[in-house]
């Protein structure tokens, strides 16, 4: 796949007390003091890059961060949310075949790129001007394992024919989960593309009437039996779902390898196993 180029037009801030640099993907002649007030506005409609000297934000607009790289590490994940989706692999260790369903920053797509050498990755994202962005956030080049499609999530996910281990679906937009990977027939299609062992791992984010519709449509998909984590720093909701009715868990062994977990990725897996485990002993109560 032939890369668009990123050169990114750097344009002073409109809050130049904050000490950050803006980089817009705009020609050098674009006029500086009108893309300000469009980013103060919010009327600004692509993705855009601020600097703060250690990190690297991607933007939407400046009323929420859509991802975050430390320069120093590129492939640490910075932002809680990232790190609780990865909390698949409390289920699953080995993927052979994950799916991700938004680009964004890359922050999962590196991390599992970097942390699971023997798991082939596809990241689908809608937003061509998202993959211009792809060399400011250090996402791997394409190459035999791994690789970034330009295309609508849910209708590539309708196309496929070979199961997946992982889909992880992080697609939020201004207003929150983009529209099209957001409903009942979505969510179904995704269990049905899963292998026998399969995890769908999706961030739901918005108010609280959003995720609460969000939650119906995935107990309706998958058959009212999923977990959950929650991120407290921004209300974002983690929900797994699995290919099966949800599995026996044997919440002792899995709590019991959480700490091998946190040694090979340095992510608190003993913690998420135990919120996990707690929601999931919650929601049996409700039932009961």
């Amino acid at each position: 796949m032939k890369r668009r180029s990123s050169r990114l037009l750097a344009i002073e801030s409109p809050f130049p007390d904050a000490n950050v640099k803006l980089r817009l993907l705009e020609p050098p002649e674009s006029c500086h003091e009108t893309l300000r007030e469009r980013l103060y506005s919010g009327s600004y409609d692509k993705p855009f890059v601020v600097d703060n000297g250690p990190r690297r934000f991607l933007h939407f607009d400046f009323g929420a961060i859509q991802s975050v790289m430390e320069l120093s590490n590129p492939v640490r994940l910075a932002l809680a949310y990232t790190r609780k989706m990865m909390a698949f692999l409390l289920f699953n260790r080995t993927p052979k075949r994950i799916l991700l369903l938004g680009l964004g920053g890359g922050s999962l797509a590196k991390f599992c790129y970097a942390n699971l050498p023997a798991a082939s990755l596809t990241a689908i994202e809608v937003n061509q001007d998202v993959i211009a962005l792809r060399d400011e956030f250090a996402v791997p080049t394409d190459d035999h394992r791994f690789r970034v499609i330009n295309a609508d999530g849910a209708a590539y996910l309708s196309t496929q024919t070979h199961l997946k281990d992982v889909i992880l679906a992080d697609a939020c937009d201004r207003t929150g989960i983009a529209a099209e990977l957001g409903s009942v027939e979505f969510y179904r299609k995704a269990r049905s593309r899963l292998s026998a062992r399969g995890v769908f791992v999706a961030n739901i984010c918005g108010d609280k009437d959003s995720v609460a519709t969000q939650l119906t449509k995935l107990r309706d998909a998958f058959d009212d039996e999923l977990l959950s984590l929650q991120v407290q720093t921004d209300g974002n909701l983690i929900v797994f779902g699995f290919k099966k009715r949800r599995p026996d868990l044997h919440w002792e062994r899995i709590e019991a390898g959480a700490p091998e977990l946190k040694r090979r990725f340095h992510l608190d897996f003993p913690r998420y196993a135990q919120s996990i485990a707690v929601d999931s002993k919650l929601s049996e109560a409700r039932v009961a």
